[in-house]
């Protein structure tokens, strides 16, 4: 039986690739430095952050998101600021 696709999964806009398309293909190591950084994405952090989970009364949650987008970040900032400092062993 010859079954034709579904046409919502039909994507015109990035058809799968032909053995001509491979054949053009170059790899990573070989396209311009330029173009290898970009696609290489973020750069690693020396200290990337943690997922934590925290119970916090609505309000207060509510009264951080109302400060507008970022409100992470300067909730963070916040307890940075106000954090104990640990002492050295």
């Amino acid at each position: 039986m010859n079954k034709r696709p579904a046409p919502e999964m039909i994507d015109n806009e990035s058809p799968e690739w032909t053995d001509a398309d491979f054949a053009r293909a170059k790899p990573f190591a070989k396209l311009p430095a330029t173009l290898q950084a970009k696609l290489r994405g973020r750069p690693k952090v020396e200290s990337p952050r943690v997922a934590i989970s925290l119970r916090l009364p609505p309000d207060v949650l509510e009264a951080w998101k109302a400060t507008g987008a970022g409100w992470q970040t300067r909730m963070a900032a916040m307890l940075s600021s106000h954090a104990p400092h640990a002492k050295a062993r």
